[in-house]
């Protein structure tokens, strides 16, 4: 069965403050690939393309865990929590909303072989 946990991190910045967040965000990267259980950790910014017109928000990072355990031990480190309060949480942070929701490859009722 697989154990992997994909997390999709959407950010809205405040007016203006598009490139304090994206920079804000790449600084967390270092650190996350450190993770023993940290498969991918990539912060991308929105770019205009005749091909992909949809609504996003303009900063987003995809992360692939290699286990729940893995994405709350990052959820729960004290650089995550730190961006959160200052950034998210903050009135007088640079991110507006910030949506953060976490996803399975496993179809329902998946019978997965034990190994």
């Amino acid at each position: 069965m697989s154990k992997k946990i994909y997390c999709i991190a959407n950010f809205k910045p405040k007016p203006g403050r598009e490139e304090a967040v994206f920079r804000a965000l790449q600084a967390l990267e270092p650190n996350a690939h450190r993770e023993d259980g940290c498969l991918q950790y990539t912060v991308t910014r929105q770019i205009d393309h005749p091909n992909a017109q949809g609504a996003s928000y303009p900063i987003v990072f995809h992360e692939i865990w290699a286990s729940r355990e893995a994405f709350e031990a990052h959820c729960n480190r004290r650089e995550i929590k730190e961006f959160f309060a200052t950034q998210v949480e903050a009135d007088d942070g640079d991110v507006d909303h910030a949506n953060v929701c976490v996803y399975t490859d496993e179809p329902h009722d998946y019978d997965a072989p034990e190994l």
